[in-house]
């Protein structure tokens, strides 16, 4: 007869056996896992630098502080040929991050009217708006960019230039005008408006947190309105008004002065903008028909008009349904604008990541940096969207 102490021992030996136990076994696979993922990265990283050792490249980061040698087409900062590499790359993140803020803004502004216009009442209205959704988003983003830089390359040469307002030039070269030159005293302008902003956003919040405990109505956009263009308007007229313009001039060959919009920016600022538009426009009317039509008829039962009822009841419910697709849509916009190399317009990709790239060799470092730009912004875009679809949240009471 078997004794009973040792079958249970040895059943208990069995039942504890470590290769049998789920938990080890979990752990087991994740530390195998993540070794086989560490070496194949120092596999790539060893045999990158072996290769880069016989080829003559140098590693690391010190070839930003070489000269470039090259110009740049369109510089928001003072750069020319004797500047570094470095300058180059701040040169064409500022350009990167201009026609993507510039793209936002506009895609925005007529994303919301084409969702909004869908939805019109008015047939001619919806219709148009319908056809401009349904077009532009049918048609590859990198085609609509061949198309208006094209367009914008037909235009007659400087001399025959379109004169639409006084010293403002339209030309194949792109659009010219005055450009403002700020002079002594107006810094008092600069700390008039910056002052309105801030009052204008403690006004804003002191009507909101007014109208949700009494339920009273106050014109904070107007007042803050009026603040932003009058104070700083005040300020301008008591320090002497002292601003000046340098005015754009024919010159020989081409204008010279003022200041220039070159065609490249024009066509990829109204591609993005036209194209992530027609998908905001979906995402605005889905938005909209997401809220109940009770809504609507409670609105106007109170006897409210069509236009506050869409701006007061049914746009702030729909925004919790707008906001979050629209992250999407303002992180493809932005990393969309990398296309710019195909008509030449000095972004990141072209400016650093193309010639600075070709002439130094430094592929690694240069290709590295360009997409941790890339990936800072998304995850700043994100981050932001995150914060303001929180703030316009529903709260329960």
């Amino acid at each position: 007869m078997a004794d009973p102490i040792k079958t249970q021992g040895t059943s208990n030996q069995t039942k504890t056996a470590i290769w049998n136990d789920p938990t080890f076994r979990s752990i087991a696979f994740q530390v195998l896992a993540i070794l086989v993922i560490g070496w194949f990265f120092y596999f790539i990283f060893d045999n990158t630098l072996t290769n880069r050792a016989k080829s003559g490249v140098t590693t690391g980061f010190a070839f930003l502080n070489s000269t470039s040698g090259f110009g740049i087409l369109m510089t928001l900062i003072d750069y020319d040929e004797t500047h570094t590499y470095f300058d180059t790359f701040i040169v064409g993140l500022l350009n990167t991050l201009l026609v993507s803020v510039m793209g936002i803004i506009l895609a925005t502004i007529l994303g919301f009217a084409m969702g909004i216009a869908r939805l019109s009442q008015n047939w001619l209205i919806a219709k148009i708006a319908t056809v401009y959704v349904e077009t532009l988003r049918n048609i590859p983003l990198l085609l609509q960019i061949f198309f208006w830089y094209s367009l914008l390359r037909t235009l007659p040469g400087p001399k025959q230039s379109y004169v639409p307002w006084d010293n403002v030039f339209l030309n194949a070269r792109g659009l010219y005008f005055p450009s403002p030159i700020p002079e002594s005293g107006f810094g008092l302008v600069t700390t008039a408006f910056v002052i309105a902003i801030v009052v204008s956003f403690y006004i804003i919040r002191w009507a909101h947190k007014r109208q949700d405990e009494t339920g009273q109505p106050f014109p904070s956009i107007l007042t803050a309105l009026g603040l932003v263009i009058g104070l700083p308007s005040l300020a301008f007229v008591a320090a002497g008004m002292p601003l000046s313009f340098d005015y754009p001039v024919l010159k020989t060959f081409n204008y010279q002065g003022g200041m220039r919009i070159i065609p490249e920016l024009m066509a990829l600022w109204w591609a993005l903008s036209l194209y992530t538009a027609a998908f905001i426009a979906e995402i605005v009317r889905a938005g909209i028909l997401a809220v109940s039509h009770g809504q609507t008829e409670a609105a106007r039962a109170l006897g409210v008009r069509n236009g506050p009822t869409l701006r007061l009841v049914i746009i702030p419910q729909a925004m919790r349904v707008i906001i979050p697709p629209l992250t999407s849509q303002y992180l493809n916009l932005t990393k969309n604008s990398s296309l710019a190399t195909a008509i030449g317009y000095p972004d990141l990709v072209g400016v650093f990541m193309g010639t600075t790239l070709n002439q130094s060799g430094q592929a690694v470092e240069i290709v590295g940096m360009t997409m941790a730009v890339y990936l800072v912004m998304s995850l700043t875009i994100s981050a932001f969207i995150n914060w303001f679809n929180a703030k316009m949240s529903l709260v329960e009471r």
